[in-house]
């Protein structure tokens, strides 16, 4: 008892420290570390994509589905061989759905009467009634046309969250940050589909499009955070832009990583259920990208968004004159706290903190002016 109460004191002060300050992690100093984390990210989902290719399902490809149910043979085997004797070239796609179907999926087969010679011949080898195989047969045309359904509504998406920020932030960075934090989530989860080889379903674009909702809103958390540190920025010279918005980083720190857990194990449970227990299926192919996307969301919304943010901002020539205002009045502070006696330090003023031992008196009050 006394030693769970101990670490909930010590998990709570831990919280509290980076709140206020006295505990602080340098993630916008060290950005481009981070950066180039997420480059390398990057660039190798994109080149698994351009050499592996991604596995489009008939929904997009076009092609026929036969689902064999009611058996208890799993031999993917007997599949692949009913389909090449209809059709030589055609590699299948062939999966078990839960304990007693099989999945059998081709390429576009000509003709019906094609089509009913093989619903005939995995009947026959699988030694199930006629009624137990079921087929359906996607045309191209219409596979191609949910394909670019799918990307209109990543594009109307990423534009409304743009517009969104812009308005809400008043802050054209913040929106800028966001979105390049979306496309390197989007292109990390797709690149982990070209490596492990997982068809793309229409589920799997129904979790793209949810991750980019979770991974912004966990953005909007943090950047909400970042808004209200610096809301006054200008008029103070404590502490720069940068440091606030590290600040805030730190103070979502905590809430970020308990709402990542707590969603990724749910997640994490319906995948490995998925993949053990119901075979391929909808359920799998929605609980992968769920799964990359959301762990990949809560990194770019910690150390890559609002990184980003600050080093777009830094191009404002306000941003840098304040920069140097800080410099000087920390200058200032360090010469007054050598000629009290208390000695100098390095983080004598240091955001939202103040050292222990470090008495700031007087000197740490503003200056007023004299009456005429």
């Amino acid at each position: 008892m006394t030693a769970s109460i101990t670490k909930t004191k010590a998990k709570t002060s831990w919280g509290n420290a980076l709140y206020t300050g006295e505990k602080n992690y340098d993630v916008v100093k060290y950005r481009r570390r981070f950066y180039a984390v997420s480059v390398l990210l990057c660039v190798f989902a994109l080149a698994a994509i351009g050499v592996r290719g991604l596995n489009l399902g008939i929904d997009f490809t076009g092609g026929s589905e036969f689902i064999i149910s009611g058996t208890t043979e799993h031999d993917q085997d007997r599949a692949i061989s009913a389909v090449h004797e209809i059709a030589p070239n055609d590699e299948p796609l062939v999966s078990s759905v839960g304990d007693n179907s099989i999945r059998v999926q081709t390429g576009a087969i000509d003709g019906q009467d094609k089509i009913n010679s093989l619903r005939d011949k995995l009947v026959s080898a699988y030694g199930v009634s006629n009624d137990k195989v079921s087929n359906t047969t996607i045309g191209p045309t219409w596979g191609a046309s949910v394909g670019s359904k799918a990307l209109e509504g990543l594009v109307v998406f990423l534009i409304a969250i743009a517009l969104f920020m812009s308005a809400y932030f008043h802050s054209v960075q913040m929106a800028a940050a966001g979105i390049v934090a979306l496309l390197h989530d989007l292109i990390i989860t797709v690149g982990v589909y070209a490596v492990v080889g997982w068809e793309i379903t229409p589920a799997s674009v129904i979790g793209f499009l949810t991750i980019l909702g979770y991974s912004m809103y966990d953005t909007v958390v943090v950047f909400d955070k970042v808004h209200e540190n610096t809301r006054a920025v200008f008029a103070q010279t404590r502490s720069k832009y940068s440091e606030l918005a590290n600040l805030a980083v730190n103070q979502t720190l905590v809430r970020s990583i308990n709402t990542s857990v707590v969603a990724l194990l749910p997640v994490g449970a319906i995948l490995f259920f998925g993949v053990f227990y119901m075979g391929a299926g909808t359920l799998r192919d929605i609980a992968l990208a769920l799964f990359v996307g959301m762990a990949v969301g809560a990194y770019s919304s910690i150390f890559l968004a609002t990184p980003l943010e600050v080093s777009l901002r830094q191009f404002s020539k306000k941003i840098k004159a304040h920069n140097h205002s800080v410099e000087v009045a920390r200058e200032e502070f360090k010469k007054k706290l050598a000629e009290s006696g208390q000695g100098v330090s390095e983080d004598a003023v240091r955001v939202a903190k103040l050292l222990s031992g470090v008495r700031l008196d007087n000197i740490a009050q503003p200056k007023r002016r004299k009456k005429k």
